[in-house]
């Protein structure tokens, strides 16, 4: 029981087992990195200025990207830092920190993806009542519901894991702090705490997943009802996009927490997957094939390109 109190800090392993992978990883961090702030704060900053966007879609597109930067935000810059130099410390606020945020950005966007889920069903299979239905209003309580879930259950699970006596060199076999990874340190059987992890996971793993299929399944019978094959293409681009998004979301996560335990590395690189690379590929899935955003960006090149012609032709001197 020595030491069992909380630490001042935490020492993150992260990729030190492969000191060669480093430097190289670190470069295609920070690329990941940039490219993740451009590419959902673009996204963002597009559904404001043009009304065009401003539908169902783009709304839980918005929330999608707040909830990518966030995580981003929160853990790459960290792991930035570790992958540089030998330091591979971390503050305990910024642990607690990282441990809140990661669990509440993760538990939330479980949810949200079933509610674009439930968007594309009532865009495909109730077309002409998808205005009266998906409400303004009805599109706020759904992302209410979403954010409000993952805060709960990142309350509960965080501040148990945060009440465990921890003892030892304080040492995280991992890049970031996470639930599990801290539960290990605990000094004294943290079963209880596991149990509450795994019933957790049943309606974020599990249910939400569980209506992401119910919901294409309607969906994939309504658009082979369609007669045109033009019809059924379009049908199929709009929910392509989502449903690439979902399958490379739970598809690690399933992996990483179906695993076993021994298996810390796998789990490292699957952890690294989503939180790296995944906020960088939802924007790009989401912008490279849609035309509304390509459109949306013409406009507001031509619309700068216009601007810069305008105050060129003004300060030119009249002959």
């Amino acid at each position: 029981m020595e030491n069992a109190s909380f630490p001042n800090t935490f020492v993150l392993l992260g990729f030190s087992e492969f000191p060669w992978l480093e430097r190289p990883l670190f470069a295609v961090v920070l690329v990941s990195y940039l490219l993740t702030l451009v590419g959902n704060s673009s996204i963002i900053l597009l559904s404001l200025v043009d009304r065009r966007l401003q539908t169902p879609m783009y709304f839980f597109l918005d929330n999608l990207s707040i909830l990518d930067l966030s995580v981003t935000c929160t853990i790459v810059p960290q792991l930035l830092t570790n992958l540089w130099g030998p330091d591979k410390t971390i503050a305990a606020w910024g642990c607690i920190t990282q441990l809140y945020i990661y669990t509440w950005t993760g538990a939330t966007e479980c949810i949200l993806l079933a509610m674009m889920a439930i968007d594309r069903y009532v865009a495909i299979c109730r077309p002409l009542q998808y205005t009266l239905i998906m409400h303004p209003w009805v599109c706020v309580q759904m992302a209410a519901i979403s954010w409000s879930s993952g805060l709960a259950i990142s309350l509960l699970h965080a501040t148990l894991t945060l009440q465990l006596p921890l003892c030892g060199h304080h040492t995280l076999d991992h890049f970031f702090c996470e639930v599990p990874v801290l539960i290990k340190l605990s000094c004294r059987n943290a079963t209880a705490n596991e149990m509450a992890l795994a019933i957790g996971a049943i309606p974020f793993g599990m249910l939400a997943p569980l209506m992401v299929v119910i919901s294409y399944i309607f969906i994939a019978r309504a658009i082979l009802k369609l007669p045109s094959a033009e019809g059924r293409h379009k049908a199929l681009s709009t929910c392509s996009s989502h449903l690439l998004v979902v399958t490379m979301y739970f598809g690690p996560g399933m992996y990483m927490y179906l695993q076993p335990p021994a298996k810390s590395t796998q789990a490292k690189f699957m952890s690294f997957f989503y939180c790296v690379f995944t906020p960088v590929l939802n924007p790009l899935i989401y912008t490279l094939r849609n035309k509304d955003v390509q459109t949306a960006w013409k406009r507001i090149l031509q619309t700068q390109g216009k601007l810069k012609s305008w105050k060129v032709r003004r300060c030119l001197p009249v002959s």
